[in-house]
């Protein structure tokens, strides 16, 4: 019997508790990706990433376990997010100004040929429509700032000020890279109150930059 790997429970990078920044090494990952930008709740390409994601994602952990012998739980839904001004993701919450690449992390085994056997298995019937924009590529974060936010999306806000405006420069920290999000509930399903989503800010040393 194959055993199967929840990245949630064995990877220190899922874990978060509410209330509590804590500082966290997270190593170099592979993710499927897709880009895009403006206001996820009025952009057609942010609903239309996660259906060209998912079935891909889903023909590659097949092909893991059919192929490679190795079954794993396929991760939760995640986005990095950036704008030229960061209090657009605080203060001001402007989502317009947003720029947005939705991911589903891929284990380090999966390699090219399984991405690309996986692509053209979800592209044989019915495409979705940005099946084309889903790329492979690694992401390498390091040391990173990371919570867990309990509801609604729109209520993040304060949650980010205190973690970019008190913890991180009191730890000697600076910002680097873009705002991470794991999405630990589907809100379809899920009220918003109940909604559970991993924060996570990429960070380096005072001391590096200067």
């Amino acid at each position: 019997m194959i055993e199967k790997i929840d990245f949630k429970k064995t990877l220190d990078a899922y874990r978060a508790k509410r209330g509590e920044f804590r500082l966290v090494d997270v190593p170099t990952m592979q993710y499927l990706m897709v880009d895009g930008q403006g206001d996820p709740n009025a952009s057609p390409e942010y609903a239309q990433a996660p259906e060209a994601l998912y079935p891909v994602a889903y023909k590659m952990k097949f092909i893991s376990k059919r192929e490679l012998g190795r079954d794993y739980v396929v991760p939760p839904l995640e986005g990095l997010w950036w704008a030229d001004d960061m209090s657009a993701f605080t203060s001001a919450r402007d989502k317009s100004k947003w720029q947005w690449t939705v991911m589903i992390m891929a284990p380090e085994w999966i390699e090219a040929a399984v991405f690309e056997s996986a692509l053209a298995q979800a592209g044989a019937k019915n495409p979705p429509a940005l099946l084309g924009d889903v790329r492979l590529e690694t992401l390498a974060e390091g040391r990173c700032v990371q919570t867990l936010h309990v509801g609604s999306y729109d209520d993040e806000g304060p949650v980010l000020e205190q973690m970019h405006q008190e913890f991180i420069p009191t730890h000697g920290l600076q910002l680097t890279g873009k705002h991470h999000e794991v999405y630990f509930s589907d809100p379809r399903k899920t009220a918003p109150e109940k909604l559970r989503t991993l924060l996570r800010q990429p960070v380096t040393d005072d001391a590096a930059e200067s």
